[in-house]
């Protein structure tokens, strides 16, 4: 299988693990949106993984050893396949990795339904691979701003319902 060409959008999605019922399609066509209203083009991929996996992958890259609810992998960092001749190559933009069982023990304290939290989840990864950042305060304040507009805009189609929260509750 093929690439997308220079000023396309693709989402590759694998759900690896059976924890947690997801609709991996739906969580694409998400990630796709993401990318389209961030005026990216590319390719990006969207796995889906247990437990196991990403504490794996989170101690192997992140060197902790404990399991996590999303990492992002970006590759082409700071390139635009929608802006080549037709002669540049497709960007591959990276991978997302979610783990929906870690999801839907933080969503109470989190997004407030593990619905929310995995479109969160999902948009949260999307937009590391496109450069946000949460290192500082500024950074963090511009990517939750990103975040919020994606959700209402793609996932609730108007305002964030009220139990939503951008941060965890203690």
């Amino acid at each position: 299988m093929s690439g997308p060409g220079p000023g396309q959008v693709n989402v590759v999605v694998a759900n690896e693990q059976d924890e947690v019922a997801i609709d991996a399609g739906r969580w694409a066509s998400l990630a796709r949106r993401v990318l389209l209203d961030e005026g990216r083009r590319g390719e990006l991929t969207l796995t889906f993984v247990d437990r196991a996996e990403i504490r794996e992958l989170n101690r192997e890259h992140m060197g902790v050893d404990a399991p996590t609810d999303v990492l992002s992998f970006p590759l082409d960092d700071g390139l635009d396949a929608g802006h080549g001749t037709g002669e540049q190559p497709p960007v591959l933009l990276g991978d997302v990795v979610v783990c929906p069982a870690v999801a839907e023990g933080s969503a109470p304290d989190h997004a407030g339904s593990l619905d929310d939290e995995v479109a969160l989840l999902v948009v949260h990864g999307t937009l590391h691979l496109l450069g946000y950042d949460h290192t500082g305060v500024d950074d963090t304040a511009a990517m939750q701003a990103r975040e919020l507009d994606h959700l209402e805009r793609s996932h609730w189609h108007g305002p964030a319902p009220a139990e939503f929260s951008l941060t965890h509750r203690d």
